[in-house]
């Protein structure tokens, strides 16, 4: 019986390399990640510069294609003089095995085959006879073996006749086969080699008569003619390549040369163009490249002229209107603060003329707001300030709005100051309008207003649960004048440009205004700013859809547009 202390020790011994072969993977499973990782980023890389580059492109398709053409042809052709060589000397050895034969028959014509002396002498008879003739003949060097059909040598066994050889010959039929033959008589060893085996009839019995022909000098010209053909074919495949690449290079440099020209040109650079020689389609296509971007520069420079008439025209206009809308104001008041003493229909009409005053004198506001902009003449005036408090003033701003549409305002904001760097002014004008869209297209549903913050930058969000916006439409609500439905009735009679003014504002804080919505369940703007001025936003600590989680919601979208 086995000593249990010692069964124990050797499980213990035999435990312990298979905890540590367990462990051991740890580093070669980390090398394998590693490793896949490393060929993932390569093929990444390989793959881009395939899809950037026309030329490696055409380049790595006409070596495929050429090598393939030349391999084929290649094969074709060794596969032919390879035969045409082998079938030559076939011929020639056949020839040489029937002279032989004569020979042959003369010496073996009175042996008794079963007198090994006189077979003997017909043999060294022969092979006297085909020595004196092998530095001649023309199938090259060869050896002969004989043997007998009935009385066997060793003739064909040192040469390893094969069997199917010996029964053709036996059957009375001169055949020829491939084998491995001794390259000379003195030699032992073996090589590729072609024998010619012919009957000899003699007095009495058969004998057996092999030509050994070594294909030495064959499978030297093969090589050669081999070696030869993957050469001029690896040449000619490098040629073929270089022929393509000179051919792309010259169609893809113009190409690059316009690429470049339109990059610069879509970066503003508009007296930018392309150097045109010859007259062949590549110069034909630089000229109408060329004649595009005159186009192109005289129609921006056109617009560029109209827009700044337009912005001119349009802040003329507001400051000239401003003098007579004071005294039209003034007037105003004085018949709405005595409309009481009026007839009722005189006291409509003072009612009346006071709310379109009030319209009149928000668009010259929003006029030569979005003028300022314009002319780049907007300024911040930014200071700390608790975000709570801008957005209590925004709020009380809309509040008889909320009531006329029965909506309840629901905020929901932290409970500890959260200061930013901001012009309040602007960004409570950014609130109020928001909250006065929310308000005019939320069907007297609640709106909610979301604050959010974190160390680098705060968010506001304004929900309503009204009609929503159709696909495409969260784009283009930033657009001056734009309107989701001109039709509709609205109380506050907007001029479709407060969200473009609120657009700006948020881009003069290095902050981004975007919008989200969806038929039937409403929209949302997010206003998000940095905390510093001069901070770049990487993130916003709110989701713009509101299913969204906030930590799956960065900043890589452009302000104002609303589809991520």
């Amino acid at each position: 019986m086995a000593n249990p202390e010692l069964s124990l020790s050797a499980a213990a011994d035999e435990a312990r390399p298979a905890a540590s072969s367990t462990a051991r993977p740890r580093p070669v499973r980390t090398w394998l990640v590693r490793s896949g990782t490393g060929v993932r980023h390569a093929a990444g890389r390989a793959g881009a510069t395939w899809r950037r580059s026309l030329q490696l492109r055409v380049g790595t398709t006409t070596v495929i294609v050429a090598g393939l053409v030349v391999l084929v042809i290649g094969l074709f052709l060794v596969d032919k003089v390879a035969g045409g060589v082998l079938t030559a000397k076939q011929n020639a050895a056949v020839s040489q095995a029937r002279i032989g034969l004569q020979t042959a028959n003369a010496a073996f014509a009175d042996v008794d085959a079963q007198v090994p002396a006189d077979v003997d002498v017909a043999r060294q008879q022969v092979y006297a006879s085909v020595t004196a003739v092998n530095s001649s003949a023309g199938a090259g060097l060869f050896t002969i073996a004989i043997e007998s059909s009935t009385v066997p040598s060793d003739d064909v066994e040192s040469v390893r006749i094969p069997d199917s050889l010996r029964d053709a010959v036996r059957d009375g039929n001169l055949a020829t086969q491939y084998a491995p033959v001794h390259p000379s008589a003195t030699s032992a060893d073996f090589v590729a080699g072609l024998i010619v085996g012919e009957p000899v009839q003699a007095r009495s019995g058969v004998f057996e008569l092999y030509y050994l022909f070594p294909l030495t000098a064959e499978q030297q010209t093969i090589a050669l003619i081999q070696r030869t053909v993957v050469l001029a074919g690896l040449a000619l495949v490098v040629l073929v390549l270089g022929i393509a690449l000179l051919v792309t290079r010259q169609v893809v440099r113009p190409l690059r040369v316009a690429r470049e020209t339109a990059g610069r040109l879509a970066a503003g650079d508009l007296s930018k163009r392309i150097a045109v020689t010859g007259s062949d389609d590549i110069a034909r296509l630089g000229q109408s490249f060329n004649d595009m971007a005159d186009s192109l520069q005289r129609q921006i420079r056109r617009l560029e002229d109209l827009s700044r008439l337009q912005r001119r025209f349009t802040s003329d206009v507001s400051h000239e209107l401003r003098t007579p809308l004071t005294t039209i104001r003034m007037a105003s008041e004085f018949l709405y603060a005595s409309r009481d003493e009026f007839e009722p229909e005189l006291t409509r009409a003072a009612e009346l003329m006071h709310d379109e005053l009030d319209r009149f004198e928000s668009l010259l506001g929003d006029l030569l707001e979005i003028s300022r902009h314009d002319a780049g003449a907007a300024h911040l005036e930014s200071a700390p300030v608790d975000v709570r408090s801008v957005v209590a003033t925004a709020i009380e701003g809309v509040q008889v709005l909320a009531a006329a549409h029965g909506s309840e305002m629901i905020v929901a904001q932290p409970d500890v100051p959260v200061t930013v760097d901001i012009d309040s002014r602007r960004v409570e004008r950014i609130l109020r309008n928001l909250l006065g869209n929310a308000l005019d297209h939320g069907e007297g549903k609640p709106v909610v207003l979301t604050v959010g913050y974190d160390a680098d930058a705060v968010a506001i969000a304004v929900r309503d649960h009204g009609i929503g916006l159709r696909p495409g439409e969260a784009g283009l609500v930033f657009n001056r004048f734009w309107r989701g439905d001109p039709s509709r009735s609205r109380l506050t009679g907007g001029t479709g440009l407060g969200l473009a003014i609120s657009l700006e504002d948020a881009r003069l804080h290095d902050g981004w205004l975007q919008a989200w919505g969806e038929r039937g369940r409403g929209a949302q703007f997010r206003l998000t700013l940095p905390r510093r001025a001069g901070h770049t936003l990487m993130h916003s600590p709110l989701p713009l859809d509101p299913d969204e989680d906030p930590d799956e919601d960065f900043g890589d979208a452009d302000d104002g547009e609303g589809a991520r």
